[in-house]
């Protein structure tokens, strides 16, 4: 099969051609329609993330199942699947209570332990498989029913995590990111008042059409007074950071207002310091939210086969141009999210 292989961090994308693989017992193999190029391989294209080499990266996958191995039930050939992005076992007591993000026994990540969707056919654990549901039509939109499973389940989690409810005032820094961008369609699904926190001011017609009410730039505002400023001074009930820089942090944990929830969950997540006055006088919360459960993505589909919010992807390429979008990808010059077209 072909495939886009990094030989290692800092190296261009190799296409190459790679034996297709064979179900072992307990596996399953997938034909890959498309897969999404979001800024979390490309961390690892870049050598911010470590990964063992050499390694097809690409998790937000498209397919359908053309081969189970022994032991498998559940799926079939010509089942339409995306695939969950963590390698958990799925019988730890973290597994079993639905919490498989604290899996105790993790094997890592897809297209970073493995090999991922970056070719045109991917061998994981069957369980890893997420089937669609009929009402979604990934045949028609591939790359957007692929990119679900992060993009949008990743922020409806953290509307769970910080309990967001309608009538609060939520700002999301990196807002003109892949998963920031989303982030605000969930919080203005969710009936919050949303503001959006980015340097590329460019970006904000999107943000405003993504839910954002109001947009704060950055680069040239000092951003806990702009928050401060938008919220007459009372400070916001939730902020959200897709950057999680020291500086980002502190702004936004200067930010929040009684009873109000920082919630980490950016690459980066640098140490960074927060008033403990702030915390006690105003029972304020610092959180840290890591990947989705299983049933966070199912509930995504059906908002998504509702109609109630749809992903945005903007690019989507061939595969053989990877290496060019994935420059875009490191530039921050796409809106929402790209994927590379398989199959």
């Amino acid at each position: 099969m072909k495939a886009m292989m990094l030989r290692g961090p800092n190296l261009p994308f190799e296409m190459t051609t790679v034996p297709d693989p064979v179900a072992g017992p307990g596996e399953a193999v997938a034909r890959v329609i498309t897969c999404g190029s979001g800024l979390t391989i490309q961390h690892i294209k870049a050598g911010r993330r470590k990964a063992t080499f050499p390694r097809i990266i690409g998790h937000e996958i498209t397919g359908e199942i053309v081969a189970v191995g022994a032991g498998v039930s559940g799926l079939k050939a010509g089942d339409g699947v995306t695939a969950y992005y963590y390698l958990n076992c799925g019988h730890c007591r973290y597994c079993l209570s639905n919490l498989e993000p604290l899996c105790l026994n993790t094997g890592g990540n897809v297209g970073m332990e493995c090999d991922g969707g970056y070719a045109e056919y991917i061998k994981l654990p069957a369980h890893i498989f997420l089937k669609y549901p009929d009402t979604l039509d990934y045949k028609k939109h591939p790359a957007e029913m692929g990119v679900i499973t992060d993009a949008l389940a990743t922020p409806f989690k953290v509307l769970r995590r910080a309990e967001v409810k309608g009538g609060d005032t939520v700002a999301v820094i990196g807002a003109g990111g892949g998963v920031g961008i989303h982030q605000l369609m969930m919080a203005k699904w969710a009936n919050a008042r949303v503001i959006a926190v980015d340097i590329a001011k460019e970006k904000f017609e999107a943000c405003r059409k993504a839910g954002a009410d109001d947009c704060v730039d950055a680069r040239s505002n000092d951003v806990t007074g702009a928050l401060m400023d938008l919220t007459k001074g009372r400070g916001v009930d939730v902020v959200i950071d897709y950057v999680c820089t020291t500086a980002t942090l502190e702004a936004g944990a200067k930010a929040l207002g009684r009873r109000g929830r920082l919630v980490v969950l950016g690459g980066a997540a640098k140490p960074f310091q927060a008033s403990g006055i702030d915390m006690l006088t105003k029972e304020q919360s610092l959180l840290g939210s890591r990947y989705v459960t299983r049933a966070e993505i199912l509930t995504c589909f059906d908002l998504v086969a509702r109609g109630d919010v749809w992903p945005l992807v903007t690019d989507v390429r061939p595969l053989a141009e990877a290496e060019a979008l994935h420059e875009r990808v490191e530039r921050g010059e796409v809106t929402g999210r790209a994927a590379l077209r398989v199959s």
